[in-house]
């Protein structure tokens, strides 16, 4: 029997998206950081690349193009993929215009684009680092030096700011270069047979395509797939062609291998994920995409063994990703260390792209959930809550004296940054937020997905009929979600509601009219299947238990302990609600909770409280390290747990997500 993905024909894309401007998000959550991103990430974004910010270090990405230009005059400063920066901080203005016009925003947006226009060489090229400080070297150093991603980057960009604005200008820029890259990378004679380090290019030129209808641009983004992984490996080649010569000192390729680069195999092949884990999620993406376009089963097989191996043995239970600092990496299955994880908000921010990628595909809840649980607990956690500074680092396990002291943790950082030197996290956060309405809803010729639970109303074209979703709720506190559906006539059609994985039991009315879910569910979705007329009324009831999660015995970091969760919500105790030593507090087995709605604590939030045990210090351990046949002490204590995303608001301080259990 063939999977849900497959037809006769190969492989059909299930579901479409609809546009940005038809979703309007009005959420009690999710309003505050999307206003956050327009009104403070954004603007701040901006004075960062302006070298604005007095206590920052200074970015250059906007003076690098300024010089570029003709306009100033200068040396490159910055890491070789500093003009990443100015195309994230477009692509979220995109994103934002699209829901919230602004014309002085606007302004500021195509003063940036004529100055790209000014520097654009041509040929098309544009990379302002080998424009400016190494012009003969263009693509000599593709494993290390980031020019197809930065280029990917800019036409992400160059989409967004088109569909807000519909203006021709960027996107003739963007088009002017990928027409340049066409020129110079494929399988013919002459071109360079090759692909970034980085992946990102792939997925930015099927995005081109579809705003743009030019196949070229598909062609050249299943070009860059099908040759990685090839052998003879073209970077060991360009590194001879170099003289040995490496960008970065050590070399990054000879350091960490292959697998750092997704270069160990053909992608068709490669069944785990492995290296850099950014890297690996964006090259699913754009996996998925021209799987989806072009009907390549084998494609997409692939993506689903590489999904499968990230979510079920490389995947934190906050929908993190990458268990260590070198290489930002993917280690090996069930290596999830708490303490020494990197957890990088761009990696989430990829999984949960890659996520929406597959659920367009194959409409599953697990796609969906994992998107949801990255959203509302690693996304949102890499960003203070007055959106002024940002994790790179997501860990699960945090004492600020080891994260200073011990040089194995200094990536792991007790308090957000205000900016990064390399700073592709909080423009990365910004762009999710400001994109978030893609995500809520997919649409195919009969059904309509309701794949997140966001307070708004979506106006969505289905079958020649325009149909209007209002979404009412307090999700993620509340377990109530109600849904209006409003249309001009009676249509029948099918509005599949998400049941999450970790919600026990859920109840619908339709109108008041309780409706069976069992009978009715179908990859983790509730097909509710009948005449829509005007006002209908649908109320669906998650289910929010307070869960003792547990992970797989072979995840040694968390075997005898218990993470605690409520809905999407990961919870975690710190040290301002707790005092410190962490690691001292169990959890009894027997011990019950109590949950409460703390507006004042951190934006509002629901919290957890238990009675808890505490490991005595007592005087027996004065000037031992080790002894024997010593009884254990414990006292009760207390503990309150807090959603993750919110930690580090408060003061420095000790925090953890699993808690031993007794």
């Amino acid at each position: 029997m063939k999977d849900l993905f497959e037809n006769s024909s190969g492989l059909r894309k299930v579901a479409k998206e609809i546009p940005l401007s038809n979703v309007k998000i009005k959420d009690n959550f999710w309003s505050h950081y999307r206003k956050l991103a327009r009104e403070v990430v954004i603007p701040y974004q901006w004075e960062a690349i302006n070298d604005r910010i007095p206590d920052a270090e200074p970015s250059h990405a906007l003076k690098n193009f300024r010089i570029a230009a003709g306009i100033e005059t200068g040396e490159f400063h910055g890491m070789v993929f500093q003009d990443s920066d100015v195309s994230k901080w477009l692509e979220a203005v995109g994103f934002s215009l699209q829901t919230h016009p602004d014309p002085e925003l606007e302004k500021n947006a195509d003063d940036v684009i004529d100055i790209l226009e000014m520097a654009q060489r041509p040929d098309g090229y544009l990379n302002t680092y080998f424009i400016l400080k190494e012009p003969e070297n263009r693509w000599r150093n593709l494993a290390e030096c980031h020019e197809l991603y930065c280029a990917g980057h800019f036409f992400e960009a160059a989409v967004a700011y088109y569909n807000a604005t519909n203006k021709r200008k960027v996107l003739d820029i963007a088009c002017k270069f990928a027409d340049y890259i066409s020129d110079t990378f494929g399988p013919e004679e002459g071109k360079i047979h090759g692909y970034d380090g980085h992946e990102e290019v792939e997925l930015a030129l099927f995005k081109l395509y579809k705003v743009t209808g030019n196949k070229k641009y598909l062609n050249l983004s299943k070009y860059f797939l099908d040759e990685r992984g090839a052998e003879p490996d073209f970077f060991d080649m360009q590194w001879e062609e170099r003289g040995r010569k490496d960008f970065w000192q050590g070399g990054v390729k000879r350091e960490w291998g292959k697998t750092y680069f997704q270069t160990h195999l053909p992608v068709r092949q490669q069944e785990s994920a492995e290296g850099h884990a950014v890297r690996v999620v964006y090259m699913c993406m754009a996996m998925a995409d021209v799987a989806a376009e072009t009907g390549d089963v084998e494609l997409f097989k692939a993506c689903k063994k590489l999904w499968k191996n990230i979510i079920l043995k490389r995947m934190y239970i906050t929908g993190g990703i990458g268990s260590t600092s070198i290489g930002e990496s993917f280690t090996f299955d069930y290596d999830l260390p708490n303490d020494m994880v990197y957890g990088e908000t761009c990696a989430s921010v990829g999984l949960a792209f890659f996520a929406h990628r597959m659920l367009m595909i194959e409409p599953k809840s697990e796609y969906a959930d994992v998107m949801e649980s990255a959203l509302y607990n690693t996304i949102i956690g890499g960003m203070a809550q007055d959106g002024k500074s940002f994790f790179y680092v997501n860990p699960l396990e945090v004492n600020p004296e080891a994260c200073e002291k011990n040089p194995t943790k200094h990536h792991v950082k007790p308090r957000r940054q205000k900016w990064f030197t390399c700073a592709c996290c909080p423009p990365n956060i910004t762009r999710t937020l400001t994109s978030l309405g893609q995500y809520i809803y997919t649409v195919n010729e009969e059904t309509i997905y309701t794949n997140l639970y966001i307070g708004g109303e979506a106006s969505i074209s289905l079958a020649d009929n325009e149909i209007k979703l209002i979404q009412e709720t307090d999700y993620p506190w509340k377990e109530e979600i109600k849904i209006k559906v409003f249309t001009e006539e009676e249509i029948k059609f099918t509005l599949a509601l998400r049941i999450p994985s970790w919600c026990p039991e859920a109840k619908i009315k339709v109108n008041n009219q309780v409706v069976d879910i069992e009978e009715r569910t179908l990859n983790g979705y509730a097909m509710i299947n009948r005449e829509w007329k005007a006002s209908d009324e649908i109320v669906l009831i998650l289910k929010m238990p307070i869960l003792r999660m547990k992970a797989n015995p072979l995840v040694r970091a968390d075997i005898g302990k218990v993470a605690i969760q409520r809905g999407p919500l990961v919870y975690c105790l710190e040290e301002a609600d707790n005092g410190s030593n962490l690691h001292e507090i169990y959890l009894p087995k027997e011990s019950t909770f109590e949950e409460g709605f703390d507006s004042n604590l951190l934006g509002g939030i629901v919290v957890i409280n238990t009675e808890g045990k505490r490991l005595v210090n007592s005087e027996k351990w004065v000037n031992k390290l080790y002894r024997y046949e010593a009884e254990e002490e414990y006292i009760p204590s207390t503990i309150k747990f807090i959603p993750y995303y919110a930690w580090a608001n408060r003061n420095v301080g000790e925090m953890t997500v699993w808690v031993r259990e007794l």
